[in-house]
């Protein structure tokens, strides 16, 4: 999904953009919820981010997985403050991949959501080994730590597994979900996200 009509690094939102971000970190805290109360292999806590991302850029979805850690880490647990570097990346790949149209079918969507599941490996399996002991806190990945653990693989190596575990597939069901609801949005919606111009009304358009 292409928007060649907006500056990529742009700073200045639209109204669109600007109504789209609380949304989007509304949509966060729902998945993680589903996933949460489902006692899903999943974190699910990122669709909004990636939403944003593919609607209004890298800047917007960086700025939603941001704000999204920070308010979770401000209300729930501090630690989660630090994460905000992880959702910031995931925002910035999407953004990105979508901007250089890797959103447009389900084999370039799935492309952007391994590379995205990577990128969120990368810059989480160090905080994990910082603040966790190398562990994710998800039943399924953290088995996997202690089985690689158990088979004395240095702590980073089982933290990096305990994290692709759960990452890949993660970011895999996150973009298809994304993926699935971008096409399902009218053309002219998705149009005054690709516009620098001030929005003023959506029955405008």
């Amino acid at each position: 999904m292409s928007k060649k009509g907006k500056n990529l690094w742009s700073l200045k939102f639209n109204t669109a953009t600007l109504v789209l971000i609380p949304a989007a970190i509304g949509i966060n805290y729902l998945g993680k919820l589903f996933a949460g109360v489902l006692k899903l292999p999943l974190w699910l806590d990122s669709i909004g981010t990636c939403l944003a991302a593919v609607l209004a850029g890298p800047i917007a979805g960086a700025i939603v997985g941001a704000v999204n850690n920070i308010i979770y880490g401000l209300t729930m647990d501090p630690v989660s403050t630090i994460y905000a570097l992880t959702n910031i990346a995931i925002g910035v790949v999407v953004g990105v991949m979508a901007y250089n149209g890797y959103m447009k079918n389900i084999l370039a969507a799935l492309l952007t959501a391994i590379l995205t599941g990577l990128a969120a490996v990368v810059v989480s399996t160090p905080l994990n080994v910082i603040f966790w002991g190398g562990q994710t806190g998800n039943v399924w990945g953290d088995a996997l730590y202690a089985t690689a653990i158990a088979n004395h693989f240095p702590v980073f190596i089982a933290s990096f597994f305990d994290e692709i575990v759960v990452d890949l597939p993660d970011k895999i069901a996150v973009i298809l979900i994304v993926f699935a609801i971008s096409k399902g949005l009218p053309k002219s919606l998705i149009a005054l996200y690709q516009t620098s111009d001030k929005v003023e009304s959506l029955d405008d358009k």
